[in-house]
């Protein structure tokens, strides 16, 4: 088969690998219909660290088949698998666990004990879903039929995107009447938008220095901000109480300390975006505010489908407005350049094979 291979920095190519074949009896084998390029990828692309930290075995050293966002078709199953059959449409979770030890079962994959939690296309030996064929392990559990009513675009999000803002939003505390940042006005930060509207924020602060970015979203709903002198803005918008809710979607220090500086009094931040380097300080105006902090840089994807699924199909999310490329798998070499170097128009990116 053939797929996206990262040699090194700003060096992917589509080029033969192995086929993936049934390793466990739980696996499944996936033709892919279509995947995402994710942040995430760039972060790989443009080799900014690696992901060693995470956990023992996560590594981008060497030639790795990246990505970890795909819809297929089923194309083989394992004996144990009973969830799936050989042509049915599925939807991978880009992050999977075991899916039946006592934690899995509870929502808490990252607590695994069956063997741990585990990312495609990180070097883990996972294969990357860039690529034709996919082997899914612990198929009934990290991978979903494609819900009646939801596209094969919208099931992409599905994969990592969606959950993740979901997430980043639930973390931040956000309940009607509560006042929200959003720092990153990324595809998942446009997603935090939209969720947080949804779910009853007054005021939705839209941070960014990208002035297109920033038009979407406005028409959102939300207030657009100049990504340079957001503190003072803030302050003076907010009468000095600045902000309940903080969702921090980039994935740097700058901006982590930006967001640490827009909170308010008993109000919340919330870290998704991923930061290899980690040195930033929390001030300590933080401690004296009561300020709660939480972070998130790998979601467990299947534990937020059921809300997101019912939200999607009720029509009251509509996140595939955000997928502003579309690139044949062939050309991903083009895709990942288009991508890196034209973020002020390029939200996200989907492959087809």
């Amino acid at each position: 088969m053939k797929g996206l291979v990262l040699h090194g920095a700003e060096d992917v190519r589509y080029e033969g690998i192995d086929d993936p074949e049934i390793a466990d009896a739980r696996d499944i084998i996936v033709q892919a219909k279509a995947c995402g390029i994710c942040g995430s990828d760039l972060h790989l692309y443009h080799q900014h660290g690696d992901f060693t930290e995470i956990g023992a075995g996560f590594s981008t050293a060497g030639k790795i088949c990246v990505g970890h966002e795909a819809v297929g078709e089923v194309v083989e199953i394992g004996k144990a698998v009973t969830r799936h059959r050989v042509g049915d449409t599925v939807m991978l979770s880009g992050f999977v666990s075991c899916g039946r030890c006592a934690e899995c079962l509870r929502g808490n994959s990252k607590m695994c004990r069956g063997g741990g939690w585990n990312v495609y296309g990180l070097g883990t030996g996972l294969g990357g879903c860039q690529s034709e064929l996919i082997r899914v392990p612990g198929a009934d559990h990290n991978a979903a039929a494609l819900p009646e009513g939801v596209s094969i675009e919208q099931a992409i999000l599905l994969t990592d995107n969606l959950p993740t803002a979901y997430c980043a939003v639930l973390n931040a505390d956000i309940r009607s009447g509560r006042t929200v940042a959003v720092v990153g006005l990324g595809p998942i930060g446009l997603m935090v938008i939209e969720l947080a509207l949804m779910m009853g924020a007054s005021v939705v602060y839209a941070i960014d220095l990208v002035p297109e970015r920033r038009r979407r979203a406005a028409e959102l709903g939300a207030v657009p901000v100049d990504g340079g002198d957001v503190v003072e803005v803030l302050a003076e918008a907010t009468k000095g109480k600045m902000v309940d809710c903080v969702i921090e979607a980039v994935g740097s220090d700058r901006t982590v300390k930006l967001a640490l500086d827009l909170v308010g009094i008993d109000g919340t931040v919330s870290i998704l975006g991923v930061n290899n380097e980690m040195d930033f300080r929390i001030p300590p105006k933080a401690f004296f505010n009561n300020v709660t902090i939480r972070g998130n840089f790998a979601t467990e994807i299947t534990r937020y489908w059921q809300d997101l699924i019912a939200l999607l199909q009720a029509g009251r999310i509509s996140p595939e407005r955000f997928i502003t490329s579309r690139y044949n798998l062939s050309d991903g070499t083009a895709a990942y350049r288009q991508f890196s170097n034209n973020k002020a128009e390029n939200l996200k990116t989907i492959l087809f094979p």
